[in-house]
């Protein structure tokens, strides 16, 4: 089985880029991130001329996941139990969740896609609310883990897990993605038995992801890993190669973000 997946900053911008890359990596599962689409609005016939079964969540301003399939997609869960809202006050709230979170069961894995929260500032409530989604999504993923099931959380998870993740930590003193309660976040995920699944980053020695937009950027590797594959034991013990896929990230109009692929041995 062959697993990706890929912040595409806007599915309808990346789309003619997302389906010549989905015909050459020709990936089994597909986790997208911020597709700034609404779901009725998703390109599901362009997708599923290429064998794909598509599950969307997204409300067409900001955000947005999805989930592409060609070994079956099943029971799909838009959002998680206990996902928090956000408020402009307090962070966290009881409102309606913003489409962040996807989970779907694809050839027997159950994959979850995954646009974790900036946070902005430390001192802003969107900080406060990213560290309650992920608080949130630990419990929600605990239980899933509880049921034995072959399982991976796929995405933008906003959060370089080490410095050596971010081209220069001397300048990410004192902002997000880099905080220790962040990466506390990760390392809670970690307890619960999932591996992060490193990729090889086919140029210099760091696996990055993500590269500004910013001139020149992309081509110093001035970048940060923040896209992340998060595997369950038996499918991180699955996995044959994994790796950053920089050429989806030349070219013109771009994604700022880089589709990490892993092969794995399909799940019995």
């Amino acid at each position: 089985m062959r697993l990706a997946t890929w912040n595409v900053n806007s599915v309808k911008a990346r789309l003619p880029r997302l389906l010549d890359w989905l015909a050459e990596a020709e990936p089994d599962v597909v986790c997208l991130q911020e597709t700034k689409c609404a779901a009725a609005k998703f390109p599901s016939q362009e997708v599923g001329e290429l064998g794909y079964s598509a599950a969307a969540h997204g409300d067409g301003r900001w955000n947005g996941v999805a989930v592409l399939s060609r070994v079956g997609l099943g029971e799909v869960a838009l959002g998680f139990p206990g996902e928090p809202g956000f408020d402009a006050l307090n962070g966290a709230s009881g409102a309606a969740p913003e489409p962040r979170a996807i989970g779907a069961t694809c050839g027997g894995l159950r994959v979850w896609s995954l646009y974790a929260p900036n946070g902005r500032t430390v001192d802003s409530p969107h900080y406060a609310y990213k560290l309650a989604w992920f608080e949130a999504f630990t419990r929600a993923l605990a239980a899933e883990l509880r049921e034995g099931r072959a399982l991976v959380a796929c995405g933008d998870y906003n959060v370089a897990p080490t410095d050596a993740d971010v081209w220069d930590p001397s300048l990410f003193v004192g902002s997000t993605h880099v905080t220790p309660a962040e990466r506390q976040a990760l390392a809670g995920l970690r307890a619960l038995g999932l591996h992060d699944v490193v990729p090889k980053p086919m140029k210099g020695p760091h696996p990055f992801t993500y590269w500004d937009y910013r001139a020149g950027m992309f081509h110093q590797n001035k970048g940060m890993r923040i896209d992340l594959v998060y595997a369950g034991a038996g499918v991180a013990g699955s996995v044959r190669s994994a790796y950053v896929d920089r050429e989806a990230r030349k070219g013109k109009g771009p994604s700022d973000h880089a589709p990490i692929v892993v092969d794995l041995d399909a799940p019995k």
